[in-house]
């Protein structure tokens, strides 16, 4: 891909074709303030503006840079489809767009799709092949009147306590794709059995028809390890076993991250390719043992900070594939082992990275922006197609779909009950391989619950070690918030998933609006003293099996960050590196 194209790189690096091409860059665009565009012919004739793809109208690099409220936007661009693919099938991807995305080509509609947080595709069969021109419009609507999962973005016009500036439209990558005209490959689950020591697929395949065949061909830097094949047409997702030698094991884990790949192929009953894309996955195991959660069997300590992904240019869309990989950098020289990926669906190449780097993270939904009782039908399905689309990552060890629910007890089991309960279970389904939390902080609902948790933005050490000196007893601490509203703590494995968040930021200006939580330290040297009481606190304690620090880096007005909005050093990252590193108490207990 040439470089002159924002975001080039492929948008789902475990799941690869050769035949695609990206389509960031210039597209036409138009606000359309009082989503009137339909009836005012905005999808038949050319818009008056130009943004760059893939940021949202409100970033200054999409260079529109309006964050004003956009209830819906138009976006218009022709496309000449490869010669080359004369005689396939041609997708058009979404990788994410907020929020009712509309999709028409050569003024046919060909898609839609509702939620900002996951991707869709669209089949441009009969309406685009290989050496025609496909004319492109989408349209978004994002009325944040209504009730929906909005993640941090504001409701008010400005950015106030900790939301912030509003993403609406494309804000992750568009691209195509070739496939075989009648059967394809669908992106497998790839389920690592450490026990077994193999990888199993499911692999789903488009237009099934008798006769065909699915190979999997397992290799590291070493070369091939095995090849299994299964006929295509034995069940509706077939299934791949591919066992490793004991001799080519090698695990995933935080310091040594061993990847796999995998070449899958499709091929017809004369032994003919068919299809082809290539994967990776890494062998590990997420297991729960009393108190302590292992990973391939070793109790480690979970030392994660709050990642909220937003980026001072590019709102929730990174700059750059290295700024991804940058975050992740700056997060582990600070001696984090991984993030609570917080109120937001990262980018996919995000979990790549992580992967590549031994990261933890922890999936969740950006569920806030529910009014009263307005937690509705669409939470689930969209969460379900993030947990599809996550499913093979290894460097995923948890699922959270809802954050500080704030929903109380009474006497009448609401809409917001059944879809906590409800996002719970997706999970459980969708993925019987990683532990779920019901729900971070607040309102944990769930009896089955795998994990409990708190949050306690408590600043001094020894009020903090007061707070959770129960747990030993299973008598967990619980905000004030949480009192009213969960459920009886069960003995599940427990850490306190936000704390710290103290506000620092010594080239703020006097009279510049910015928070953090707690009184404001009077100096760097009583910030790192505070930090590092905190996190002994937790570190020490025998029955925590990790935590979660406020935060990577400052978000606009919230300045509590390790690092300044712009990635910035504004602590002694040594320091901090150095406050984390003692062995934790859970981990002792293991050897």
């Amino acid at each position: 891909m040439s470089s002159a194209i924002p975001r080039d790189e492929h948008p789902r690096p475990q799941w690869v074709r050769p035949e695609w091409f990206c389509l960031n860059g210039p597209w036409q665009f138009e606000i359309d303030a009082g989503d009137s565009g339909l009836e005012r012919g905005l999808r038949d004739r050319p818009l008056r503006d130009t943004i760059t793809v893939p940021f949202c109208p409100e970033s200054p690099l999409s260079g529109i840079g309006c964050a004003d409220f956009l209830n819906a936007v138009w976006y218009r661009r022709e496309v000449t489809v490869p010669d080359a693919w004369k005689g396939r099938r041609v997708l058009l991807h979404f990788q994410a767009v907020d929020y009712d995305a509309t999709v028409w080509v050569n003024g046919v509609e060909v898609g839609r799709h509702r939620g900002g947080w996951t991707g869709f595709s669209c089949d441009l069969s009969g309406l685009a092949e290989g050496g025609q021109t496909a004319t492109i419009v989408v349209r978004a609507r994002d009325d944040h009147r209504e009730s929906k999962p909005m993640g941090k973005q504001s409701r008010d016009y400005a950015n106030q306590g900790c939301r912030y500036t509003r993403t609406t439209g494309i804000w992750q990558t568009v691209w195509m794709e070739a496939v075989p005209k009648h059967t394809w490959l669908l992106r497998p689950k790839i389920t690592p059995d450490l026990g077994n020591r193999c990888f199993r697929l499911v692999l789903p395949v488009a237009g099934q028809r008798r006769g065909m065949t699915l190979q999997v061909t397992l290799r590291d830097g070493d070369g091939i390890i095995r090849t299994e094949q299964v006929s295509a047409d034995r069940d509706f997702a077939p299934t791949v076993t591919v066992p490793i030698p004991e001799e080519r094991v090698r695990l995933w884990e935080p310091e040594r991250p061993h990847l796999y790949d995998m070449d899958v192929e499709l091929r017809d009953s004369e032994g003919r390719l068919v299809d082809r894309a290539a994967a990776y996955a890494g062998l590990r195991s997420v297991t729960i043992d009393g108190k302590a959660v292992r990973i391939n069997g070793r109790a480690i300590f979970q030392r994660l900070v709050l990642d909220q992904g937003f980026y001072p240019d590019g709102v929730m869309t990174a700059p750059t594939d290295a700024a991804l990989r940058r975050d992740i950098e700056l997060s582990m020289q600070a001696g984090f082992n991984g993030a609570r990926l917080h109120q937001k669906v990262f980018e996919e190449r995000f979990l790549y990275h992580a992967d590549r780097m031994g990261y933890l993270c922890w999936g969740e939904f950006g569920d806030w922006g529910a009014r009263r009782d307005g937690y509705g039908a669409a939470w689930i399905p969209q969460w379900l197609e993030a947990l599809e689309r996550d499913y093979s990552h290894p460097c995923l060890v948890g699922w959270c779909g809802l954050n500080e629910t704030y929903r109380v007890f009474d006497d009448r089991i609401h809409n917001h009950d059944d879809v906590m309960r409800g996002m719970f279970l997706a999970a459980r389904a969708a993925d019987p391989t990683r532990p779920v939390l019901d729900v971070s902080g607040y309102s944990h609902r769930v009896p089955e619950s795998d994990i409990y948790d708190s949050h306690d933005y408590e600043q001094d050490p020894a009020a903090f070690a007061a707070h959770h000196a129960g747990l030993g007893e299973d008598r967990p601490y619980l905000s004030r918030h949480a009192n009213f509203s969960s459920i009886a703590y069960r003995g599940q494995p427990y850490f306190v998933s936000e704390f710290g968040g103290i506000w620092w930021n010594p080239k703020a200006a006097a009279d510049e609006p910015s928070w953090g939580y707690g009184q404001r330290p009077k100096s760097v040297e009583e910030f790192h003293q505070r930090f590092e009481g905190l996190c002994r606190v937790l570190l020490d304690h025998p029955h925590m099996f990790g935590y979660c620090y406020t935060q990577l880096t400052d978000v606009h007005q919230e300045q509590n960050g390790i690092y300044g909005f712009d990635r910035s050093e504004k602590l002694d990252v040594a320091r901090i590196r150095a406050a984390q590193q003692r062995p934790a108490a859970i981990e002792k207990a293991d050897h």
